[in-house]
């Protein structure tokens, strides 16, 4: 029996595809012992237990970027962390650690340096987060979804992929997801989403334009993020759907000929891998990631990029609907979409996995009580 701690969380970039890895772990290992490293505050602390995977806390300690008074805290509460982590590890006799980045991830890579366990560090955004770049300087092992991630051993696995979106077949549940959000199966569906927690910015200018796109003929579902359900009147068609979560984006998938959306690295992976056309928006706060993310895509043909500081009502009009009327277009982006995509994600991290258990077996991980 293999023992695995899966370290990450905060966002759901890096909650689903922990997620993917402990499923798929479960179903080829039952006996396997799976346990999750998160915070009380991300949203691995409602998703996870709600998968049926078992959930242990560390307190949050986001490393200081100014100084203030979380500077004088966070040695206090990153010991802590890293102390509590130690003892999981130890206490479950954990057997490799895998870290999606996020609050939780550096604790385990320093926590599993000191106790000899040999950990893997999977990066999902073309820019790295601080957290694994730090971790993969001393990882057993670098998994990236994007080729050109500056990662010191990144090794290109793909993003792991939740079953339900990894094995859907879009055209045999259009029917079924029609029905469950209520829109007509034999007619275009726009889908518009802006990530967990929606987009102001894609909110505002469809509120706004989607008159023009119901008169092509088109459908729309607007999944607006419970935060900013407001920024959008729901009335007006039948043809347009207007909800604050889509617990099933697997049926959104199956529904969409068209997807305008944000380019979290999660996001650009699934509809990459389901030959989806897109128009993705980057968020404009961060690191530019999510630019970044879009990149590869788009240089194959398969999405359009639009800067947020230019996603306006008029955007729509002059570079969506153009592709909302010409089909050969969308054909050819879902190909070129398809060709970049990749749906084996989840296997090649746990092969990485595996393959690092079959190394430590022949030759012992060396421990260290120095930091990262």
């Amino acid at each position: 029996m293999t023992n695995y701690l899966l370290a990450g969380g905060g966002t759901a970039g890096h909650v689903n595809p922990l997620l993917a890895v402990a499923d798929r772990l479960r179903e080829r290992e039952p006996d396997a012992s799976i346990l999750v490293l998160g915070t009380a505050e991300g949203l691995e602390a409602r998703l996870v237990p709600e998968r049926g995977h078992v959930l242990e806390m560390i307190p949050k300690a986001p490393f200081p970027r100014r100084l203030n008074r979380r500077t004088l805290q966070f040695p206090g509460r990153f010991r802590r962390a890293v102390a509590r982590t130690r003892t999981l590890v130890r206490d479950r006799d954990i057997d490799v650690v895998i870290g999606f980045g996020g609050f939780a991830a550096t604790p385990a890579y320093v926590a599993a340096r000191r106790e000899g366990v040999p950990y893997v560090v999977h990066e999902a955004n073309a820019r790295p987060g601080l957290a694994n770049v730090w971790g993969a300087r001393r990882a057993a092992a670098v998994g990236t979804v994007f080729a050109e991630t500056p990662l010191r051993g990144g090794e290109l696995v793909g993003m792991p992929l939740r079953a339900e979106i990894a094995t859907l077949d879009r055209a045999g549940s259009r029917a079924a997801a029609a029905e469950y959000f209520g829109l007509d199966a034999d007619k275009p569906v726009l889908l518009v989403f802006g990530g967990s927690t929606g987009a102001r910015r894609i909110n505002e200018a469809f509120a706004q334009a989607w008159p023009e796109i119901i008169a092509e003929g088109w459908q729309i579902l607007h999944v607006t993020g419970g935060a900013n359900v407001d920024d959008v009147d729901a009335a007006g068609s039948e043809a347009r759907v207007v909800v604050p979560y889509a617990d099933r984006m697997d049926l959104a998938y199956a529904l969409a000929d068209l997807a305008v959306c944000r380019s979290g690295s999660a996001t650009v992976s699934e509809l990459s891998a389901l030959g989806i056309p897109a128009a993705y928006v980057p968020y404009a706060v961060g690191n530019g990631e999510q630019a970044l993310n879009a990149r590869g895509v788009v240089q194959a043909g398969g999405a359009l990029l639009i800067d947020d500081a230019d996603f306006t009502a008029s955007a729509i009009v002059e570079r969506i609907i153009p592709v909302l009327r010409d089909a050969g277009v969308r054909e050819r982006m879902g190909r070129a979409a398809a060709s970049f995509g990749r749906l084996d994600g989840t296997e090649k991290l746990i092969a990485l996995a595996d393959r690092v258990r079959a190394e430590v077996g022949a030759a012992p991980f060396e421990t260290s009580a120095a930091p990262l």
